[in-house]
């Protein structure tokens, strides 16, 4: 269930952390913090925006996205984002979008099956010559 009070930014952070499978260990590494660090941060309701630029890296986020998390349009992206599905990123408001994700790997993976795929066809049509 949604909660509709706003989340403060702790919350936020822990949030996101989540959704991208970090622990606190991990986020602590990558802020050169303890994991009781992280948990304080994760409690706290406001927090400068030096250290959130820091803490966005970290997330893989963006600091707007992190200051705009929303758990609606996580739930959103999330029901509209599936293989075969013909929503795309510019039919979406993408100032509401909190995650930057990096899709490199499903690209090459993707190239990858293709060229698979049109390899089998050359060496179908090369068998049929011979």
């Amino acid at each position: 269930m949604i909660n509709n009070k706003p989340l403060n930014i702790g919350k936020k952070i822990e949030r996101v952390r989540k959704l991208r499978g970090l622990t606190q260990e991990e986020i602590g590494a990558g802020l050169d913090i303890s994991k009781q660090a992280v948990s304080k941060l994760e409690q706290s309701e406001t927090i400068d925006d030096k250290r959130l630029i820091q803490i966005a890296a970290v997330l893989g986020v963006t600091l707007d996205g992190l200051k705009n998390f929303k758990e609606e349009m996580v739930l959103y992206n999330t029901a509209n984002f599936y293989e075969g599905s013909s929503v795309t990123n510019s039919s979406i408001n993408t100032n509401e979008c909190t995650l930057n994700n990096n899709p490199v790997e499903k690209i090459i993976e993707l190239y990858e099956n293709l060229l698979k795929s049109e390899r089998e066809k050359v060496q179908i049509l090369l068998n049929k010559k011979g």
